[in-house]
């Protein structure tokens, strides 16, 4: 029989973590096929990438799903665990749990709310696609694109402060400061740093130094005049010209207003815009199918960030 699509595999797959047991994702999966009766060869069918298995894939978007609608919990890499709200549901379960059901759910609204603030995009989202084949793989780029943003900022705000400092000069080196050489970059943060974080040269010659200021906040919190007024002052002390201040919330208009009008030259980089840097220039991010051009999907690197 044909494997179900997400959607219709998200009840099954609720009710395959029903237990309120941690479960690995292989045995969410062996529960939900033998649920839906799903023979072995509906299992071994392949994405026409002939890399990922059409089952598997389906039942990881309907986790997504799940999580996003905080019906289950993600334990660490690869185990999920039924939540509150999932239990809630499973008493009186809808007739069908898809997207459209979802959007009832505060939980997933809140989350889609956040996630478009925090990607800077407006977009309408939609149940059931009309479009061609080449619209739907862009709007699915970018929604893949939107999930992963949202997520390296996520795991940025969870991880530790010193590690947020090595992101912040191990993406400039990618982005081909010190001519993309990591020794020409290093974290100086600690006691008596004097509001410098890190410092990398401009250059493969270093003939000039950009130096850096990483701030972890909370999302929803803002880095005003006054922190930005300071990290000026410690460029000043160390003679420094130009200077990055990096924080994982936002900036106040105040803050952008005196980093236009700064003697020094100081760019500002919040949270959106450090997720989307990061991505672009693959930190912190994998290619999920190298092997088939010129579509490359990124995942997150779960041994870069339990590093944090």
């Amino acid at each position: 029989m044909p494997v179900p699509d997400f959607q219709s595999l998200m009840l099954p797959v609720l009710r395959a973590l029903a237990d309120g047991k941690d479960i690995p994702v292989h045995q969410v999966r062996e529960r939900v096929a033998s649920a839906e009766g799903l023979k072995d060869e509906d299992l071994r069918e392949m994405l026409p990438s002939g890399r990922v298995r059409v089952f598997a894939n389906r039942v990881a978007w309907a986790l997504n799903y799940l999580l996003r609608a905080a019906l289950v919990a993600r334990v660490r890499r690869g185990v999920y665990r039924i939540a509150d709200e999932g239990e809630r549901l499973l008493a009186q379960p809808p007739g069908r749990l898809d997207i459209r059901y979802l959007r009832r759910l505060p939980a997933f609204v809140e989350g889609e709310k956040k996630r478009q603030r925090e990607s800077g995009r407006e977009r309408e989202p939609t149940v059931e696609r009309s479009d061609t084949p080449e619209e739907a793989l862009e709007a699915a780029d970018r929604e893949l694109t939107e999930v992963l943003e949202a997520e390296v900022l996520d795991r940025l705000r969870k991880a530790s402060p010193s590690f947020l400092e090595q992101v912040v000069v191990s993406l400039l080196v990618a982005m081909g400061y010190g001519g993309g050489d990591a020794s020409m970059g290093q974290v100086t943060g600690g006691a008596g740093d004097g509001g410098i974080d890190g410092t990398i040269k401009e250059d493969k010659l270093g003939l000039d130094e950009v130096y850096l200021q990483a701030k972890k906040y909370a999302s929803g919190s803002t880095v005003g005049v006054g922190e930005l007024r300071n990290f000026v002052g410690a460029l000043v002390g160390a003679r420094a010209q130009k200077g990055v201040l990096v924080t994982t919330a936002d900036f106040t208009a105040s803050a952008n207003d005196f980093a236009a009008q700064s003697p020094k030259r100081v760019v500002l980089i919040n949270g959106r815009r450090l997720a989307r840097l990061m991505v672009r220039h693959d930190v912190g991010v994998r290619v999920r199918d190298p092997h088939r051009p010129p579509i490359l999907i990124k995942a997150i690197d779960e041994d870069f960030f339990d590093q944090g």
